[in-house]
């Protein structure tokens, strides 16, 4: 009996699905952010706009190139979602909290009060919900539709060390951008993307993302260049910027490299429930892939 012909996969699709992608969330980004910015001020603009770019965009390409929709890309609500979620907020909090608290106690930095801060509580217990919505949107936006499209199409690796490379360059935008910043933020890219390999889901690598960029702004250091006001008080480092990451913050310094190799490490070793992605594992009920 002959065996059956192979179809020949497109070596072009994989790319034009992800293009496809990015194009879309880009338009969307650029209709809704200054609506946003409009409605509800910059820190609204940044964090909720992106985040509905990215799920119609991703939405959008799951349906035309998959017969699929946005849950199908590891945002279903399974039984260890939750699990998943709440180990990497885990994850990326006491990450950022080692970047950060041992200076202290050694002399590196110090908290200074800010002399003219107006910090409001109503704004401090919003500004997590805002930074959630940041998180996603960036995680959809990357290692939602176009990560998995080209993991599918070009193979994991080579997918998620492409997509982490274009994560940091993205930043390279944000203020006081520097070279070990953005590839500190790439290989956090890079992180995240093996967070997806290792869960199959969405929620892991969000909750990373999330734990890390909530804990920095409460613990008086810039964010990826951005300073986020919430508690009134700021650290004032006494040592270089190799230590601090200057203007860009924690995520410039090389305090944050070597977090980061522990990071990676817990990320490939810890257990985390099986979600379903299905670019990844296959539909539901079928083959895994």
């Amino acid at each position: 009996m002959p065996e059956p012909v192979r179809k020949k996969r497109d070596p072009f699709r994989p790319m034009l699905g992800a293009a496809t992608c990015a194009f879309l969330y880009w338009v969307m980004v650029q209709l809704l952010v200054p609506a946003g910015r409009f409605i509800a001020g910059e820190m609204v603009a940044i964090t909720v706009p992106p985040l509905v770019a990215a799920a119609i965009a991703s939405s959008a390409c799951m349906a035309i190139f998959e017969a699929g929709g946005l849950a199908d890309l590891g945002m279903d609500w399974l039984p260890g979602s939750g699990r998943n979620l709440l180990a990497g907020i885990g994850l990326g909090a006491a990450s950022a909290a080692l970047v950060i608290l041992p200076a202290l106690p050694l002399g590196l930095a110090h908290y200074q009060r800010l002399a003219h801060s107006d910090v409001s509580w109503r704004a401090t217990l919003f500004m997590p919900v805002l930074l959630f919505c940041g998180a996603m949107g960036e995680e959809i936006a990357f290692r939602g539709f176009p990560l998995q499209f080209l993991m599918r199409g070009y193979g994991n690796w080579a997918a998620i060390l492409t997509t982490g490379t274009l994560f940091g360059l993205a930043h390279s935008i944000n203020p006081g951008a520097t070279t070990l910043g953005l590839v500190n933020t790439g290989l956090f890219g890079v992180l995240f993307g093996a967070a997806i390999l290792r869960s199959h889901d969405l929620w892991l690598p969000i909750g990373m993302h999330f734990g890390w960029n909530a804990v920095l702004p409460f613990l008086g250091v810039e964010l990826s260049g951005l300073t986020i006001g919430v508690t009134g008080y700021k650290l004032v480092w006494n040592a270089g910027s190799l230590w601090s990451g200057g203007e860009y913050g924690p995520e410039a310094s090389v305090l944050t490299s070597a977090v980061l190799v522990l990071l990676a490490a817990a990320v490939w070793k810890l257990p985390f429930r099986r979600g379903r992605a299905t670019l990844l594992s296959g539909p539901r009920g079928g083959p895994s892939v």
